[in-house]
C-alpha cells in the first residue's frame, strides 16, 4: 500500500526491500509439507471458480506493483508475480480472474472470494490468526516521505523525527512503524495511500511513511515536492516480509506455497525484482 528512483520511466524500475515471522509448530508443519503433484493439479484445485484461479488486489493497484491500475496487464511487480504463480501452478494467462479487494477488510476473518491475495500484506502472527500465507516472496524497508522545503528533509536518524506529525495508510505495517518511533504525537490514520499524499501536499502532516517501493512511486508521480528522508527497517515482532494471502486453513495454501518456492529458488522473483523495482542504495538509512 509495496515500495532509488533517480530515473523514473512509466515501468518504474526498482529494487529494494518484506521474511515470514517465525510460524508456530503447526504453521511449520503445514508450510514444511510437500502436496502431492496429483493433489496439486488444476483439476484437484479447492478453487472459488472452477479451473479459475480468482485473484484478489485493492483499487486502486499502484505502481510499482500494478500499472495503470489494471493487475491483468501482467506489468508492475506484483502482477507480475501473481502470474507467474499461476504459471507455475498450470493456469494459462486466460485462465487467471481478478477481483477487487480493499487491502484492510482481506486479512479479515471469514470466507473469500478470492483463491489468494496480492496486496504488499505483510505477514504478521496476528493475521496468520485469521488467514494465511504463503512463504514470502519480497521484502522491504519502510521510508519516510517529506516535502522538499521541510525541516525534517535532512534528518539524520530517526530520533530526528520525535517532534513531527506523521501518517500512513490504515490497516499497513507503516502505521505500525510510526508507532515504534515514539513520535510526540499519535500516527494520523488514512483510508489510502493517496489520502496520506494529499494530506502532506496540503501541510496537514510533517511525513508520511510507506514501504519503499511505494514511496518512490508516491516522490516521481504523485506528490510534487516532495523526498524520501530515508529509509528505515521495521521489524515489529517479526520480520517484514510480504506473502500471498488465503483463506485460513485453506487446502490451496500448500500448493501455492510450492509455487512461490519454485520460484524463489529458480530466480523468478528475482529477476521481477531487478526488472519492476530499483535499488536502494541513494536512500539514507536512518537509524
Amino acid at each position: 500500500m509495496k515500495r532509488s528512483l533517480l530515473a523514473v520511466p512509466l515501468a518504474l524500475m526498482f529494487s529494494v526491500a518484506a521474511a515470514c515471522a517465525p510460524a508456530d509448530d503447526s504453521d511449520d508443519a503445514k508450510s514444511d509439507s510437500t502436496a502431492s503433484a496429483s493433489q496439486c493439479a488444476v483439476d484437484q484445485l479447492p478453487l472459488t471458480t472452477d479451473g479459475k484461479l480468482t485473484i484478489g488486489t485493492d483499487d486502486p493497484a499502484f505502481e510499482p506493483w500494478f500499472a495503470d491500475n489494471e493487475p491483468s496487464n501482467g506489468k508492475g511487480f506484483e502482477s507480475a508475480v501473481a502470474y507467474a504463480v499461476a504459471e507455475q501452478m498450470g493456469f494459462e494467462k486466460g485462465d487467471v480472474v481478478w477481483t477487487k479487494v480493499p487491502f484492510n477488510t482481506a486479512y479479515q476473518p471469514g470466507k473469500k472470494n478470492f483463491d489468494f491475495d496480492i496486496n504488499q500484506v505483510s505477514i504478521t502472527a496476528e493475521r496468520k490468526n485469521a488467514v494465511d500465507f504463503s512463504k514470502p516472496y519480497y521484502s522491504a524497508n519502510q521510508a519516510i516521505i517529506v516535502l522538499e522545503d521541510s525541516k525534517f528533509a535532512d534528518v539524520d536518524s530517526l530520533e530526528d523525527f520525535a517532534t513531527a506529525s506523521l501518517g500512513a495508510q490504515i490497516g499497513t505495517t507503516s502505521l505500525k512503524a510510526i508507532e515504534s518511533l515514539g513520535t510526540q504525537d499519535a500516527p494520523l490514520v488514512y483510508d489510502d495511500t493517496t489520502k496520506a499524499a494529499l494530506a502532506l501536499t496540503n501541510g496537514q502532516v510533517d511525513g508520511i511513511v510507506a514501504d519503499l517501493p511505494t514511496a518512490f512511486y508516491l516522490v516521481a508521480a504523485e506528490i510534487d515536492g516532495a523526498k524520501i528522508a530515508g529509509q528505515f527497517e521495521y521489524a515489529g515482532d517479526e520480520p517484514e516480509e510480504f506473502g500471498l494471502l488465503l483463506q485460513k486453513d485453506s487446502k490451496l495454501t500448500p500448493c501455492v506455497d510450492e509455487a512461490v518456492t519454485a520460484l524463489t529458488e529458480d530466480g523468478t522473483f528475482a529477476d521481477l525484482e531487478q526488472e519492476w523495482l530499483a535499488t536502494s542504495q541513494d536512500v539514507p538509512v536512518l537509524k
